[in-house]
């Protein structure tokens, strides 16, 4: 009977392992997230970027530019000053003079028309007291006599070279008409009775070329201007006292 009996054997039941969780341990503080495999995205080319070239200061352009501009106009300023230096030295040029020596009185008319009719003869000269400078005077130059703002009379120059220290006497013919005269023959006649003269302005517009030893300049224009101060203008065939001229 006692071989029939069945054995009990005690269970040693692991305690630990009933109090095992069921579900992984995770660290405090970590996400469920961090428990998931790591994917890594694929392989991808890369492209080199090509990075466009920045404007340009358009300022700073400007800046080089103007600062350009003036080096070369300075150094053209220089030059020229150079060369005048030089030339000025060597020729050492001088101003030429001019003077009325006499004035005559042709014709000074008074029509019934109000008109005048003048005509003077004028004797003008003309030096160069330059030694190594000549002048051409070209055609195409006018001289003419005016009081106040009317022409009274005209004509013109002589072509002709004047050579180195040289004086040249013109005696030169002028003529002209004046229309509408009345106010001028008045205006005459009052400036007769109060100063006792009459001023009178000679113009020259004349053309001329420098000629510096052998090299001919370029034609260029002068202007006299010469304020004369005469006696009268009433009398014809009269030889005009000039009291004043400047």
């Amino acid at each position: 009977m006692a071989d029939h009996q069945q054995k009990i054997h005690p269970v040693h039941e692991d305690v630990e392992a009933q109090h095992t969780p069921s579900v992984p341990l995770v660290p405090r503080g970590s996400s469920k997230s961090d428990q998931t495999a790591h994917h890594y995205p694929p392989f991808q080319r890369t492209l080199p970027v090509l990075h466009s070239k920045p404007p340009k200061n358009k300022r700073s352009c400007c800046c080089k530019f103007l600062c350009w501009t003036i080096s070369l106009l300075l150094l053209l300023i220089i030059t020229i000053a150079i060369v005048l230096g030089i030339l000025y030295l060597a020729f050492q040029p001088k101003i030429p003079k001019y003077s009325v020596d006499r004035m005559r009185l042709i014709q000074f008319n008074f029509s019934a028309d109000s008109s005048l009719d003048a005509t003077f003869n004028v004797t003008i000269t003309a030096t160069n007291p330059n030694k190594k400078i000549g002048i051409y005077y070209e055609g195409g130059s006018h001289i003419s006599v005016w009081y106040t703002d009317t022409k009274l009379c005209g004509g013109s120059m002589p072509k002709f070279y004047q050579g180195h220290q040289n004086t040249t006497v013109f005696n030169l013919p002028l003529t002209g008409q004046t229309q509408d005269a009345t106010a001028l023959a008045t205006s005459l006649q009052q400036q007769q009775q109060q100063t006792g003269n009459v001023p009178l302005d000679l113009k020259v517009d004349q053309p001329v070329r420098i000629k510096l030893g052998k090299l001919k300049l370029m034609k260029v224009q002068f202007a006299v201007r010469c304020r004369l101060v005469v006696d009268s203008l009433t009398q014809a065939n009269y030889s005009i006292n000039i009291q004043n001229s400047s």
